[in-house]
Parts: structure tokens; sequence; C-alpha cells
């Protein structure tokens, strides 16, 4: 065999080496044809665990009749959470706005009677409640649209935290088969947080509460339910309602940062010998009191020093931003 047709050879041989791990990578990525069967497959499996925890059939078929793939968008939306990709002071002006600091104000004084039960029988002060729902839903104006079952379906099958999400879907069927709510109603947000305070299925099934006596619980429709429950939520994790969450404070030009940290207590009277003051310049409260301080956008950022309420607010939302918002929002509704 000549050389050129050697190197003929050669280059077809190439190309068509190409040709085949272009093929290859186009399949790979192509969702429609590999993830379809895959999902699927998943689904069956689910349906047949499901079954065997008590979920029943009728149900089963309903909630999963027009399911047939991934929601893309849930996946995206879980790879972009705010509270990873804006800093605290973005968070935190683009939730407390004047806005919303006067329709909180307003929902004060249009459910007196509600929250003033529910204040009593909790021991949570009303505008903490307030700006939770404030915060989470708009005062229940933005409860989500996403449907619930195909969301925490598309987070359980993705796998980054497949088996938290799996849980969740039991859940949320346990909450359908127990007539709460009906299955179109059954929408939330993208991870599957429902109702007008945003209780992921199992907090509803361990924290909501049926307020309004009618026999269900309704996060979606009831305020009271919605407010109650996230009452009880915030007392069962200890909740002390003779404290408020901390505040921002103003830190000395030579402040060491190394004292920042929530693993670092120190009694409000340590605080102050450090220099740390109220952000208008006056002391700290004269209280016997441990408080941490937070710097979240770092040691140039706000400074907040926190107490335990904050770290109640911080295991409704692992967020130092969330907890931040809620407190912030909850000072300014509840201002003269």
């Amino acid at each position: 065999m000549s050389v050129i047709m050697v190197a003929a050879a050669i280059k077809r041989l190439r190309v068509t080496l190409i040709l085949l791990l272009i093929c290859v990578g186009f399949i790979a990525l192509s969702p429609a044809t590999a993830r379809t069967g895959d999902f699927s497959s998943w689904l069956e499996d689910f349906r047949a665990e499901a079954s065997t925890v008590g979920i029943s059939a009728n149900l089963l078929e309903s909630a999963f009749a027009d399911i047939k793939e991934p929601l893309p968008r849930v996946i995206e939306l879980d790879h972009r959470q705010p509270e990873t990709l804006q800093t605290s002071t973005e968070y935190l002006a683009a939730r407390v706005t004047p806005g919303r600091v006067k329709l909180g104000k307003q929902m004060l004084k249009r459910y007196p009677t509600w929250l003033g039960r529910i204040e009593r029988k909790y021991a949570v002060q009303r505008r903490f409640l307030v700006a939770l729902w404030g915060i989470e839903t708009h005062y229940g104006q933005h409860t989500g649209r996403f449907p619930v079952i195909q969301s925490l379906a598309t987070l359980a099958y993705d796998g980054r935290r497949g088996n938290y999400f799996r849980r969740e879907l039991i859940q949320v069927l346990r909450i359908l088969d127990d007539g709460h709510i009906s299955l179109p109603r059954m929408r939330g947000s993208w991870s599957g947080a429902m109702g007008q305070c945003q209780f992921m299925p199992s907090t509803f099934l361990q924290h909501a509460i049926d307020a309004d006596g009618d026999g269900r619980i309704d996060l979606w429709g009831s305020i009271p339910d919605a407010l109650a429950s996230a009452a009880n939520y915030l007392a069962t994790e200890r909740w002390r309602n003779d404290q408020t969450w901390g505040r921002p404070v103003n830190l000395p030009a030579s402040f060491d940062s190394s004292h920042a940290g929530l693993d670092k207590r120190l009694s409000l009277a340590a605080w102050q010998d450090l220099g740390v003051r109220r952000l208008e310049g006056s002391g700290l409260p004269q209280r016997d009191l441990d408080a941490s301080l937070v710097l979240p956008d770092g040691p140039n950022g706000p400074a907040y020093l926190i107490y335990d309420n904050f770290r109640v607010l911080m295991r409704w939302n692992r967020s130092v931003s969330f907890a931040v918002a809620v407190g912030t929002l909850a000072d300014r509704i509840s201002a003269r």
C-alpha cells in the first residue's frame, strides 16, 4: 500500500472517529433520550414504595397520572437560590421594602383577634408571625404555582438531596390522603414548600394546626391555620417571647472580627466592653443575656448582635440573611 493510500485511510478513520464521538456526545447530552426512561423507572419504584407505607392506590394513580418527566425549571432554581447568590445587604433590600412594611402594619391591624389568641396560646410575639408571613409569601399573595408532587419528584430524582425529597414526597401524599387539601390545590414553591408560611410536607405533619376548627388544616386558604401553625413551630423550637431576635450594631474601628460567629457567645456586658453599640450609638441593653455577633457580608459589611430567637429562625430556614430579614421586618412593622 502506498504512502498516499495509507494517509487517506488514516484520514477516513479519524473522520469516522470524530463523527462517532459527536454522536455519542449528542446522545449523552440529550435529556429526551437519556432521562425519560430512567425517570419512568424511578417513578415506578417510588410508587411501589409509597404503596407499601399505606398510600392509597387511587391517590397514587391520580397524583402521578400526568407526570411524565422532571421539571427542568425546578432543577435550575435549586442551583440558583437567592441566599447563595445575593449578599445579605442585597437580600434584605429586596425583601424588607417600604411596600412590605406598610402591608405588614395593615395586617397587624386587620387580624388583632386571631393574632391575640395565637400570641397568648403559643407565646410568640405577633410581629414575628406577621413578618414570617410577609417574607415567605408577601402575606399570602405568592404561595407558589409549582405542582408540589412533580416538584418533589423532580428533586428526589435529580439526586443532589434525593433521599430528603423522596421522604418529603411520601409526606405530601399523606397530607392528600388525609383530606386536608385537594390535589389540584396542591401547589407551592419549586422546592415543595406549601401554603402561606411555606411549610415543607414533614413540617406540615409535625406542626400544622387546625386553628379555625373546620376539621382540616388549610395552610393555603386559612390565615388562622397558617399563623397558628407558624407559631406552633416556633414554640416547639423554644422561642422566647421575653426576647427579640437581635439588632444591628456598630463596631469600633479597631474591632477584632475573630469574635464574630454563631458558635461564639458573650454576655451583653462583655460586648459592651468590647465597644459594640446600638446602631444609633447608645449602649446595649442592660440584661443578663448572651449574644453572638454575625457579619454576613464580612468585616466591612453590616453587623448584627443576635439572640437565641435568631437561631430558631435559622431552623426555619438555614440562612443568616433570611433570619435577619424576618427580624428586621418584624421591627419595622411594629415601629410607630
